[in-house]
């Protein structure tokens, strides 16, 4: 089993559900795009600041929650002169979340026609789209599941 990662000073707004808790760890919009800039190959603190265009207080508290959560990993670049930020594996597994809030946008926040980035896989190639699939292999869905309380 993984390691909970480093939330000591999260308050948990429902503790006993882990969407809720997710969206303790990571926080708000500003680290959910640090993230995917991370997974886009940003690794500086002046990166993540151009791709977002976030202000550089807000940048530096998102960017030490990160660390001190267990998404992030810090460390001095080889110069010795700025620090670098990689993805931990907590925070890559953030991948899938990524995926599919790039899905539902792509779904659902555009006009039809109108631009927008597209990821694609090594062969340049669009992803498929993210679909749950419960135990017995048939698609998983709000009419086909429900939340069970365990211990």
């Amino acid at each position: 089993m993984a390691d909970a990662i480093g939330a000591e000073d999260v308050t948990w707004t429902d503790p006993a559900c882990p969407v809720a808790r997710t969206l303790d760890v990571i926080g708000d919009r500003w680290s959910l795009l640090i993230v995917r800039d991370a997974m886009d190959g940003a690794r500086a603190f002046t990166d993540f600041q151009q791709r977002t265009g976030i202000a550089r207080n807000i940048l530096t508290d998102r960017l030490r929650r990160l660390v001190e959560r267990g998404i992030l990993d810090r460390q001095a670049a080889p110069s010795g002169r700025r620090r670098l930020y990689t993805l931990t594996p907590a925070g890559r597994d953030l991948f899938t979340v990524i995926v599919a809030l790039r899905q539902w946008g792509e779904r659902h926040a555009f006009a039809p026609g109108e631009t927008h980035s597209v990821l694609v896989d090594g062969l340049g190639l669009p992803l498929a789209q993210l679909r749950p699939i419960g135990a017995s292999g048939d698609p998983a869905g709000v009419d086909t599941t429900f939340v069970r309380k365990d211990g």
